[in-house]
């Protein structure tokens, strides 16, 4: 065949002309997407990936993990536990080893294999404050100890916890952290990072706060005008009138006061840092207090986003998006009034650390929040929790639940789910639906034998969560649980029946059917599920 050059000139032509169609068209579809961010509507919060609805399935590696012979181990356990997203620390030390000279290399090997595993990010900036220390700051930096001070308690000696009055720490660290944040906007297109933790557990232990001759000149200075709002006052329980130094505004809180308000404020001006290079959504994670019993802040981490304080926090930090509390209490009163305090209309509900015995309370912060994560996933961090097997309780629910994790992040922001967990004493739960309420009895699947008198007491292991589809529509799901229902409303004195119940998963955002569910799956009081989370899908008929 004969071809002329001009011919064979405008194939080669064409040849490269389609090639650079093609590595334009990869290279936008690399970029496709939205910046996550968060969204609020009638005090619910939806974090949004990719521009849809995401609730993160998380798992926490240990602090000490985010080094190359780790990582494996580190996947090999967010896998098998059947999370969508791993959060992860970067250290200061370890991106800023000389004043000024960056290694991003630790980040960038993070964002590739995440990618490999289509899984998203969080990263936790460990800086100023790892769990109120300053551990994690470089070693040029702990060796200047006077240029970068340390709290000084009221008996003059300097305590293990950095100064938030400290103004050249503060300026290295949003410097550093903005480096951090020009990099991954450079490198992560893809928004494989969803959120940044900026600091671990901020505050100190030592000191309700910092008693040195240059705090002490900023503790007798006025109150800040922008916390004297009467918004905030009322949630302080302070007259709205008040003026004044730290002391004449806030009497025997003053102290702790104080110190919330610096060390948020230093942390806000860090993120504030990094923002204006990459407004990522941010968040604080905090050491909590007993909420029951309002103890003095010498009994706990002053200066965090404890509960007392987050008003403050919300005044100083404007650049932090949230707050968000590492859950360790016992006691199903305690963790479900951390749960209630932290869900706030100005604040979106995310636990990014939890016990890893805690999975029970997965469905409340289903209900409630954005995202959940046990801690220490890669090592077997808690008796009895190996993460690396994949049969454990948490890791069955996320692997029925995390397909589903844009729908139930919708239903959750249209305020569509209701939760509740087994109570301490197994008593029955309810739930109103509307025209119907859900009753939840806990135990065994057949009812009427008693326990021998000698048992061992039976422990909390069940829960359940409804989605509310349609007037007589529900999505059910749970373990170790029983339901029924009761009409009210415009349903109340109606007989009703189980129109038809059943059993399935979803997959591409659609329920697929297993098996209808009747006979001894219906019967006995209603449709129970066991040890293994089961959903269904349920619709309620009334004659």
């Amino acid at each position: 065949m004969k071809c002329s050059l001009s011919k064979i000139a405008q194939i080669v032509c064409m040849i490269i002309v389609a090639s650079f169609l093609h590595v334009g068209l990869v290279y936008s579809q690399a970029k496709v997407g939205e910046i996550p961010k968060l969204v609020q509507k009638d005090g619910r919060f939806a974090l949004l990936v990719d521009g849809e609805p995401f609730f993160m399935f998380g798992g926490q590696s240990g602090n000490s993990s985010t080094w190359p012979a780790m990582l494996p181990n580190v996947w090999n356990t967010i896998e098998s536990m059947n999370a969508n997203t791993l959060e992860i620390p970067i250290y200061w030390e370890q991106v800023e080893p000389q004043p000024g000279k960056y290694d991003f290399s630790m980040v960038q090997m993070l964002l590739d294999q995440a990618r490999e595993r289509n899984k998203r990010l969080v990263i936790l900036w460990f800086a100023t404050w790892k769990n109120g220390s300053n551990h994690y700051m470089p070693e040029w930096m702990k060796k200047d100890a006077k240029k970068y001070p340390n709290v000084m308690n009221e008996e003059g000696k300097y305590v293990d916890t950095p100064s938030p009055h400290a103004q050249a720490t503060m300026e290295a660290d949003a410097k550093a952290f903005a480096e951090f944040m020009k990099y991954l906007k450079q490198a992560d297109p893809q928004y494989t990072v969803i959120m940044v933790q900026v600091q671990n557990e901020p505050g100190s232990w030592y000191s309700v706060r910092d008693y040195s001759p240059a705090a002490e000149k900023i503790f007798k200075q006025p109150v800040p005008a922008a916390l004297l709002n009467s918004k905030t006052l009322r949630e302080l329980n302070v007259p709205t009138t008040a003026k004044g130094n730290w002391e004449e505004v806030f009497g025997k809180d003053a102290d702790e006061y104080f110190h919330a308000w610096h060390v948020a404020s230093y942390i806000n001006y860090v993120a504030a840092a990094g923002k204006a290079v990459y407004p990522l959504p941010m968040f604080v994670n905090v050491a909590l207090r007993d909420p029951l019993t309002n103890p003095p802040a010498t009994s706990y981490e002053s200066g965090g986003a404890t509960d007392n304080v987050i008003p403050i926090w919300k005044v100083a930090a404007p650049s932090i998006d949230l707050v968000a509390p590492d859950i360790y209490l016992r006691g199903h009163e305690r963790v479900l009034k951390v749960i209630d305090l932290y869900t706030r209309d100005d604040n979106a509900l995310m636990v990014p650390e939890i016990s890893g015995a805690s999975n029970i309370y997965l469905y409340k912060v289903i209900e409630k929040g954005i995202g959940f994560s046990p801690f220490g996933i890669d090592r077997n961090n808690r008796p009895g929790v190996d993460f690396k097997t994949p049969e454990t309780p948490l890791g069955r629910d996320y692997k029925l639940l995390a397909p589903l994790a844009k729908q139930l992040a919708q239903w959750g922001y249209e305020g569509k789910i209701r939760s509740v967990v087994e109570p301490e004493d197994h008593s029955d739960e309810r739930i109103d639906l509307g025209n119907w309420e859900a009753v939840l009895t806990f135990g065994p699947a057949r009812r009427g034998t008693a326990a021998p008198a000698n048992a061992e007491p039976r422990p909390v292991t069940g829960k359940a969560m409804i989605v509310k589809l349609g007037e007589n529509e529900f999505l059910a799901v749970g373990s170790n649980c029983r339901f029924t229902f009761n009409t009210k409303g415009k349903n109340a004195g109606k007989d009703w029946q189980y129109l038809k119940v059943e059993e399935g998963y979803y997959e591409n955002g659609k329920f697929q059917m297993q098996r209808v569910l009747n006979g001894d799956q219906t019967d006995w009081g209603g449709p129970y599920i066991g040890d293994e989370p089961s959903l269904l899908h349920i619709t309620l008929y009334t004659r």
